[in-house]
């Protein structure tokens, strides 16, 4: 199916292992979960919700990441391996041709990390819009503000499990619509 091109903003949001101090010995962040929330930049709704979940391969799930995302290493175990995840990225939600938006630079960054030498293939085009940033210059911020307490300024509810991927995109969507209704709208033209 065609769409225009910037009609569609694929709003992302990743789980990654962490560790309440340092990761073990010869284990890294990896992603666990990546949470997408399509927004219809024409209509300005959020129109469709997806959660892929990632099988670490250098690392395995804490308590203190069970406690935070509350994900289990059993149920990574039954998720895609990363380079999977980035293919039904890139296919199924058109991840290249699309422009994609993230609560901050940590979700891109994780990507480019992951993808690295010899990594899955970038899933994603070149245009990327870090929302955390444009709601600070929105809002006339000195320095960007969590998530939760952006939806807390804005008077919008936390919707499901804050630090769940899917959870977290679809709360950064409502905040990139309430941008829109207040005059501050994405596009993929931004910067």
């Amino acid at each position: 199916m065609e769409e225009a091109f910037g009609r569609f903003v694929n709003v992302v949001d990743v789980e990654a292992t962490c560790w309440a101090d340092r990761p073990p010995a010869g284990e890294s962040s990896e992603i666990i979960e990546i949470g997408v929330c399509v927004v219809d930049t024409a209509e300005w709704r959020r129109t469709e919700r997806f959660r892929i979940l990632v099988r670490p391969r250098r690392s395995r799930v804490s308590p203190f990441c069970t406690e935070l995302t509350g994900l289990t290493q059993s149920e990574v175990d039954g998720g895609l391996d990363f380079s999977a995840a980035c293919a039904q990225l890139a296919g199924d939600l058109r991840g290249r041709f699309r422009t994609w938006a993230s609560w901050g630079e940590y979700d891109r960054r994780q990507f480019e990390r992951q993808c690295g030498p010899g990594g899955a293939a970038y899933p994603f085009g070149s245009r990327h819009i870090n929302i955390k940033q444009h709601f600070a210059d929105a809002f006339g911020l000195r320095r960007g503000i969590g998530m939760s307490q952006a939806l807390a300024q804005t008077g919008l509810p936390l919707e499901g499990r804050h630090h769940r991927g899917d959870d977290d995109a679809w709360n950064i969507g409502a905040l990139v619509l309430e941008l829109a209704r207040l005059g501050h709208p994405i596009t993929a033209a931004s910067p």
